[in-house]
């Protein structure tokens, strides 16, 4: 039986951060996720965390400037300090917090770079943060994002992100499988899921198109929860969608499809 994560980022939103712990909570999740603590007290996520009963499962490294739209600076030359000081920030978190992985958003590759300097620098701070973590028992996750939806984003493929898992060489380090991207950029869901399990630290969903709750779109879901566990998937799925509406209103796909 699959074990959902709430994506406190993506759900509940109709309230203030903070109070979506308590939502989450009361819609039956024991767990949740979000992209970044960075913005928050940890003594206000660690009660929040500790008052709901909830484990935290996953959050991201700092990523840069989000608003302005930078979607992570791991492959950015002459970011590396900033890089690195983010991951010091991501553990202090971390270790605070309780969360088991942190997920690392390459970013988008920059324009009129030499290509050589880009992939070195990835490949050096991937190996970096992946060392980090696990000098502290925590695991990094690296992720594809689907080119329609981040275009630009340097790592499109579940093959591009176990190609630069080969280079870097640390057994600390697998691949973030988000079912949604992986639909649009490749699809082969239940191929790349059994091929690849052993790589996979943590799988995400949401369908397509939309983004929205599993059984709006066209991914057979019923499918492919029964395939993870016939393949021995045991880690949490992390919801990360947009509620087509309020979001407790929507939760009704976690009975009908995985019955």
């Amino acid at each position: 039986m699959p074990r959902f994560a709430a994506n406190l980022t993506m759900l509940f939103t109709e309230v203030p951060f903070l109070e979506r712990f308590a939502r989450a909570a009361a819609a039956g999740f024991s767990a949740v996720e979000f992209l970044f603590p960075y913005p928050y007290a940890v003594g206000d996520l660690r009660a929040a965390l500790d008052r709901h009963r909830l484990s935290l499962v996953l959050h991201n490294l700092p990523a840069g400037d989000w608003d302005a739209g930078e979607r992570g600076i791991a492959c950015l030359p002459g970011r590396t300090e900033e890089f690195r000081a983010g991951v010091e920030t991501a553990i202090r978190y971390a270790q605070a917090l309780g969360v088991p992985r942190l997920n690392c958003l390459v970013g988008k590759t920059p324009p009129g770079e030499d290509p050589a300097r880009v992939h070195a620098t990835l490949v050096d701070n991937v190996r970096h943060a992946a060392n980090a973590l696990d000098a502290v028992g925590l695991q990094l996750l690296v992720e594809a994002i689907n080119p329609f939806d981040i275009p630009g984003f340097h790592l499109t493929t579940t093959a591009q992100v176990l190609a630069l898992l080969d280079e870097v060489g640390s057994p600390n380090v697998r691949v973030q499988y988000d079912i949604y991207h992986a639909q649009r950029a490749e699809g082969e869901l239940a191929g790349t899921l059994s091929r690849h399990l052993a790589r996979i630290g943590h799988v995400q969903l949401a369908d397509n198109p939309g983004r929205h709750e599993p059984g709006t779109g066209e991914i057979n879901y019923p499918f492919l929860f029964a395939h993870l566990d016939r393949i021995g998937y045991d880690g949490y799925i992390g919801c990360e969608y947009k509620p087509a509406g309020v979001t407790e209103a929507g939760l009704g796909w976690m009975t009908a499809l995985t019955a």
